[in-house]
């Protein structure tokens, strides 16, 4: 699969339930996908794979993750610019 139509299947997985949640993951795959590594980036694509309720706790901080891949990402997102 190419780049540019693996990126457009990561896009249209971020789009979720919430604005605000399709906001936080939209804004690791807009800033920091393209230089995650492979492992990071696989990682991602199973974290898409979460349901909302899970996901959407994970990154508001009132859960961790299961896996430490997945948790290194909702730290990111949790600590990203709020401008």
């Amino acid at each position: 699969m190419s780049d540019e139509r693996l990126i457009a299947r990561l896009r249209w997985r971020c789009r979720r339930g919430t604005r605000e949640l399709d906001a936080l993951v939209g804004w690791w795959l807009d800033t920091r996908y393209a230089a995650a590594g492979a492992a990071q980036q696989a990682a991602f694509a199973d974290l898409l794979e979460v349901q909302d309720p899970d996901l959407w706790n994970w990154l508001v901080g009132r859960g961790t993750a299961p896996r430490a891949d997945w948790q290194a990402i909702v730290d990111e997102i949790r600590g990203r610019d709020h401008v």
